[in-house]
């Protein structure tokens, strides 16, 4: 017997990850509401056939939009995001991650939400891990603004959970890469350099280029939100029983990244290498072995992502041009 259409709402759906969110829920039968306020979204990346709600997450209209459609599942990827502006505006960053977060938390429980699948960012909660790759229950010691709401987050949502029952999951993603990821906006460095590449542009590497990351297709990390969404939990305590890591658990250097990007493009402009960045983590890869045990593993590898991103923003440059 099929199962009932969810209604499902995904905050922050215009953008780069939150929009392959709202694809997967619309091809598995879901009715769709988008809420963003286009502040770094895309009105182009919102399929006709989701409902679009121009809204600010701290906006009072968002009890008003829960109680009308009730709202079986939230999937909230609405959020500062940029280190930067949240080291030179820490309560700006505060009131979009935790006020917001607060609003939708408030709502959800009201309208009795099944289930709250969070965004988190194993990039920043964990700081300088010792551990590589970090488990999630390595210690939390954020070393930004961003960091610090990322984490505050998962503590509101432990506590509404225990005191008011609303069942959520966290997913603490790596670095995401993939299409409709903006050079200009998020600063993914697989677009920057995507972007250099097909202007025949030198890349600019940062410090030696041997610092590592966990780059994930996007389209796995889109697998890991749907997995979120019906998952059962147990009755674990603390934040680390409720949140998977979401990463390859390989790192990969930004000189072996700009490697392999030049070979999908058949291009080498050449490096301009420049005095590494203060406060830059300089290794950072996520263990990921509690959300395979639940049946989810990347099914790209770096390559075949890269190449689908590189030929998504060429092509959106040719058409640009034409």
């Amino acid at each position: 017997m099929p199962r009932s259409k969810r209604r499902v709402l995904v905050t922050g759906g215009a953008g780069f990850i939150g929009s392959h969110v709202v694809d997967a829920y619309l091809a598995a039968g879901d009715a769709v509401w988008v809420v963003d306020n286009l502040s770094t979204g895309r009105r182009e990346n919102i399929p006709e056939r989701a409902e679009f709600v121009e809204m600010d997450i701290r906006a009072d209209e968002v009890r008003n939009l829960f109680r009308e459609v009730r709202f079986d599942v939230v999937n909230h990827h609405a959020a500062q995001i940029d280190v930067r502006v949240s080291v030179l505006d820490p309560g700006k960053d505060a009131s979009i991650n935790i006020q917001g977060l607060l609003n939708l938390t408030e709502a959800a429980i009201e309208v009795g939400t099944g289930r709250f699948v969070y965004v988190s960012s194993g990039g920043v909660v964990y700081g300088e891990p010792e551990q590589i790759p970090t488990p999630e229950t390595a210690p939390k010691l954020p070393m930004s603004p961003y960091g610090v709401t990322k984490l505050t987050g998962e503590h509101y949502l432990n506590y509404y959970r225990k005191v008011r029952g609303l069942e959520y999951v966290a997913l603490r993603y790596s670095n995401v890469f993939g299409p409709r990821q903006d050079p200009h906006g998020e600063a993914g460095v697989v677009a920057i350099f995507c972007t250099r590449l097909l202007s025949g542009e030198q890349l600019t590497i940062f410090g030696d280029g041997e610092q590592t990351r966990d780059y994930v297709f996007v389209r796995d990390v889109v697998a890991a939100n749907m997995l979120a969404s019906t998952v059962t939990m147990g009755d674990g305590v603390g934040l680390d029983a409720r949140a998977f890591n979401v990463g390859t658990g390989v790192g990969t250097s930004v000189n072996r990244l700009a490697g392999a990007l030049e070979a999908v493009a058949g291009r080498s402009p050449g490096r301009d290498h420049k005095p590494e960045r203060p406060g830059e983590l300089r290794h950072s890869t996520l263990e990921a072995s509690l959300l395979r045990s639940r049946g989810w593993s990347p099914a790209f590898t770096l390559e075949q992502g890269l190449r689908e991103t590189y030929d998504h923003i060429a092509a959106k440059r040719a058409g640009a041009k034409s």
